[in-house]
């Protein structure tokens, strides 16, 4: 391993699925950078994000803690923004320890502008933030009398469609061109720490024609719809529903925008690592980059969309480490382990050689990407409380290879073999062959819940919540 101190750069995408990768499997989604990014590092394939919906996970990013601890189990009833008052974040610790740190693209911190121990922040925050530096910056380069929201496509809709601006206009280029442009201007005496943020594949899914028409004749898979998702059997033509049986047309042409949404990013991603071979390929050789997203995107899954949801096509998110090259370390490995957002922060820290505050929940995933084998989590916990409807909020166990569900305002509960059905579409709660392992499970969570005296759990057993019971943390 070097001595020296390594560059540190953390590219996130925002709502990309698990499965849409090519060095995934998947069949149709070209990712060819990031699948050399994976060949050059480690792969987890069994990565979640525990509370898989935007200021929860991004909490999860920014301290290192789980979702409990950061205060903030979801976006809805009840909940908070992420604070500025947590005594260690990432950057402010990276920041401490002497590096230039930077944040690029989306935060979805509360103020806007707040720094939380960045240097500084460049912020596309989509329709969040009026005056974003994005839409600053598109004002003064468009050409003509035309906005970038005349696609008319919503923030969460179901609905994609072409973009109409040139491409070098679309916020996706935007974000890695001002990545570009800060490490030409970055302090070449310090080591850097870099998070480059895609407010994309995120709705509204509307990439350039380019990255559409890649699309246009592939053959896209069919959404995955198990037989208990019969429930959510019925068309909801609300455009930004987030459960409705759609056409297979609707499905189709959303997961086309989704997959040239992924691809565009992908690309945009070989730009920045093109652009810091060629101009500073010491600093590229001694940087630690770490790609993964914040949540996922159910795509029509189920008959469900957008995120908060316990299933694969939401919580599972794409995760690689991949150390610097002038390290003598294991390159293309996949790892089996179940990792999560929070586990971020501890491995940065480890890899530029800085402290871990007692404050951090997360391991350190720089042994794993380093092929040790050390001591790790049998199981994570995750939970999603009340957003869209007291139907969707739900809390679960996994290790990437089954998956437990429990829904505490219906009082209801899933376990699929995620081994022989990773698409989730038998649920075996109820088949005798499968009760002890949910048993297992459901005692697993029942501990942590009892342990919380949230009153999810009681002697015992499982709780079901009334309607105007609210899951809070103390910590929120």
């Amino acid at each position: 391993m070097s001595s020296s101190q390594p560059n540190l750069l953390f590219i996130m995408t925002d709502q990309q699925r698990g499965d849409c990768l090519g060095c995934d499997g998947h069949p149709v989604v070209q990712t060819p950078y990031l699948d050399e990014l994976a060949e050059q590092g480690t792969r987890f394939c069994h990565a979640y994000s525990a509370s898989p919906s935007c200021i929860p996970s991004r909490a999860t990013l920014l301290t290192g803690q789980d979702q409990w601890t950061t205060g903030i189990l979801g976006m809805g009833k009840g909940q908070t923004s992420i604070r500025t008052d947590y005594p260690h974040t990432l950057p402010g610790e990276l920041a401490k320890a002497g590096y230039h740190t930077q944040a690029i693209g989306k935060n979805h911190f509360t103020p806007d502008r707040a720094l939380n121990g960045y240097h500084n922040c460049i912020l596309d925050e989509s329709s969040r933030l009026d005056d974003s530096d994005y839409l600053r910056w598109f004002q003064e380069n468009k050409t003509g009398p035309y906005s970038h929201r005349d696609h008319s496509v919503g923030w969460n809709s179901w609905m994609a469609r072409p973009s109409h601006l040139p491409e070098h206009l679309h916020p996706t280029h935007w974000t890695a061109q001002q990545a570009m442009n800060w490490l030409d201007r970055r302090d070449p005496e310090k080591p850097f720490f870099l998070k480059v943020s895609f407010a994309r594949p995120h709705s509204p899914y509307e990439p350039p024609q380019s990255y559409w028409d890649m699309y246009a004749d592939a053959d896209i898979p069919e959404a995955s719809v198990g037989e208990w998702a019969n429930e959510h059997d019925e068309r909801v033509d609300k455009t930004d529903a987030w459960r409705s049986k759609r056409p297979a047309v609707d499905i189709r042409r959303a997961r086309q925008g989704y997959y040239g949404s992924v691809s565009f990013i992908d690309h945009q991603i070989g730009r920045l690592f093109y652009h810091m071979q060629k101009t500073c390929p010491e600093a590229y050789a001694n940087t630690l980059i770490i790609f993964l997203s914040d949540h996922g995107d159910m795509l029509g899954d189920h008959h469900l969309w957008r995120k908060t949801y316990a299933y694969e096509g939401s919580a599972r998110v794409p995760m690689i480490v991949r150390p610097p090259m002038t390290w003598d370390v294991p390159r293309g490995q996949v790892r089996q382990e179940v990792v999560e957002l929070r586990d971020l922060m501890p491995t940065m820290l480890e890899a530029a050689g800085v402290s871990i505050p007692d404050t951090v929940t997360g391991q350190s995933m720089l042994p794993l990407s380093q092929g040790k084998n050390v001591s790790w989590r049998d199981y994570l916990q995750g939970e999603h409380v009340w957003c869209y409807s007291h139907e969707q909020a739900n809390m679960y166990m996994t290790d990437g290879r089954e998956k437990y569900i429990w829904f505490p305002y219906l009082g209801k509960e899933q376990y699929f073999d995620l081994t022989t059905d990773p698409r989730e579409l038998n649920d075996r709660s109820g088949d005798g062959a499968y009760e002890s392992k949910v048993t297992a499970l459901r005692q697993r969570l029942i501990g942590i819940l009892e342990a919380r005296g949230c009153g999810c759990a009681v002697d015992g057993k499982l709780r079901t919540l009334g309607l105007d019971e609210l899951i809070t943390s103390p910590n929120a």
